[in-house]
């Protein structure tokens, strides 16, 4: 039987933890996508020779967008012996786990969850691959100015998530002229949601809400009401980014815009990665699949040349620098963000193109 100790300092294998929504009601097809780029990762780690000549093997727990179980998640790891944690998508999910992950010791690389204040004090322990959400929702600001639209309408849902993008949006866009009014949905339906829009004429109403319910309502409902033929229909959050979105909604699905964190041109690995990763999935891999690809590709690096000890890996943050499938990774303080952080990937405003909703077009870059 393989102990922690054994795995850590010089057992048969390296383990990670990988954290992602598998199950409802998790955003199913964003964890499979996570882990999917994490899986082609440590395979190709694999195959290069490990770490220090020891296989790396992911163990895999099912958050199911859910914070006490992902937190359970990490108590668990870490009695397994894992050297140190990777994935979650969700921003709740992976603040939860960044706490847990924090108080045990444990180095945790954060591959998707946005939310700027991952934890509560600045630690060493935590890393994070994706932007921060003030960074890559000011840049969708900046394309809601850029498009000529101040009116905002947000359709929203209790969530410290959706909470923090409606506060940056307004802080952002009052200056500009620009004002935000708020759409609760525990208290509205769709119908209604169209009825408030009528009402008060904004240009554009974001969906700050889950995916596929309640956001595949509103889309239908709003493109079906008459009165409201030119709101543009926006979602910061990226729901339309996967073949879910464009499944249920069709041509209605087109011409949203949402936040991606991809380049315009991949790197050569990317590419690779990127062709290998169609064929696994049977589509073409999102932005989140390359987040799950250079979170492993980055802690092998890091375990290879600082060791399994989590206090010496949590110091190499900003040591650490690593050609990734997007560009090159390396870590650092930004302003007002708590853990080490990629500073900053490639953000892209686009849209799924109403001529081929699986085409996407590029509407902004920041």
């Amino acid at each position: 039987m393989i102990t922690a100790a054994d795995t850590r300092t010089g057992g048969s294998y390296v383990r990670i933890g990988a954290l992602a929504p598998l199950t409802r009601p998790g955003w199913v097809e964003a964890g499979q996508h996570l882990l999917a780029g994490m899986e082609l990762a440590a395979r190709d780690v694999n195959e290069a020779g490990g770490v220090g000549g020891r296989p790396l093997e992911l163990v895999v727990r099912d958050t199911a967008a859910d914070p006490q179980r992902a937190a359970a998640a990490v108590d668990e790891l870490d009695r397994l012996g894992v050297a140190a944690l990777a994935g979650e998508y969700h921003s709740v999910v992976a603040r939860a786990a960044a706490a847990r992950a924090d108080a045990l010791g444990l180095p945790y690389l954060c591959s998707s969850a946005v939310l700027d204040a991952l934890t509560d004090e600045p630690t060493q322990h935590i890393a994070r691959l994706c932007p921060a959400q003030s960074h890559g929702w000011r840049i969708y600001a900046d394309f809601l100015l850029g498009a000529g639209h101040r009116r905002i309408a947000v359709a929203t849902q209790p969530s410290v998530y959706w909470a923090a993008g409606t506060r940056l949006l307004r802080e952002y866009l009052a200056p500009h002229g620009g004002t935000v009014t708020e759409l609760d949905l525990s208290e509205l339906t769709a119908a209604a949601v169209c009825d408030e829009l009528a009402a008060h004429g904004p240009t554009a109403l974001l969906l700050l809400v889950g995916h596929p319910e309640p956001a595949v309502p509103i889309v239908t409902s709003v493109r079906r009401d008459p009165r409201l033929a030119e709101i543009m229909i926006g979602a910061p959050a990226g729901q339309p980014e996967f073949a879910e979105w464009a499944a249920l909604l069709g041509d209605d699905g087109t011409a949203v815009p949402f936040l991606r964190y991809l380049p315009e041109h991949l790197t050569p690995l990317g590419a690779r990665v990127q062709n290998t990763l169609r064929e696994r999935l049977g589509r073409a891999p999102s932005f989140v699949a390359f987040e799950g690809y250079d979170t492993i590709a980055v802690l092998a690096d890091a375990l290879r040349a600082h060791g399994t000890d989590g206090a010496r890996l949590a110091d190499a943050w900003p040591r650490v620098a690593v050609d990734g499938t997007r560009g090159r990774i390396e870590f650092s303080r930004a302003a007002g963000i708590t853990v080490w952080q990629w500073a900053w990937p490639p953000v892209q405003v686009v849209d799924r193109d109403p001529a081929n909703p699986d085409r996407f077009r590029i509407l902004h870059t920041g």
